[in-house]
């Protein structure tokens, strides 16, 4: 397996990805496909949502964790800290897992440039929330080649759909 750097998350009707640092949605099914993708592999994501996610590492996966604050420690050896771009880069070189960027908003833009593919997960239902997926996004590169349409029911509360993207070769 060729590893990537792969774009992970979910979206409402109007682009919200967060509410209060935590998803806004109660939907197991997606969890579960987000668990079954990035298990055994590393998540990159911001300061602000490891915080949302009460520093929580996930079990089974390495956290990087993006941060401005020299100062930011995480006693937990499955968390690592970076201060920069570089040096998570750096990082993924020197491995041989694929690295999943979850969030949020700011850390979808600073690594757009460096997707490989992305997974988005279209929840079809709006939300309060405070967080939105970054409008700049540019789609133009990207292809969809898959999708799966997930019904809502007794457990999940809104149908949604998962999307799987390839850059165009240009």
């Amino acid at each position: 397996m060729t590893k990537k750097i792969v774009g992970i998350w979910a979206q409402d009707k109007k682009g919200i990805i967060g509410k209060n640092q935590v998803l806004p949605w109660f939907l197991p099914a997606e969890l579960q496909h987000f668990k079954k993708t990035t298990i055994g592999h590393n998540l990159l994501m911001g300061r602000v949502t490891f915080d949302g996610m009460g520093q929580r590492a996930l079990p089974k996966r390495l956290s990087l964790i993006l941060t401005r604050d020299e100062n930011y420690q995480v006693d937990n050896e499955r968390v690592l800290v970076f201060h920069c771009v570089q040096e998570i880069l750096d990082w993924y070189v020197k491995q041989d897992k694929n690295l999943y960027i979850i969030g949020g908003k700011q850390i979808f833009s600073i690594f757009e440039p460096y997707l490989d593919e992305i997974i988005k997960t279209d929840i079809h239902a709006s939300y309060e929330g405070d967080t939105y997926f970054p409008e700049s996004f540019d789609w133009s590169v990207w292809t969809e080649v898959a999708s799966e349409f997930c019904p809502k029911d007794t457990e999940n509360e809104a149908d949604f759909t998962i999307r799987k993207f390839k850059k165009k070769v240009i």
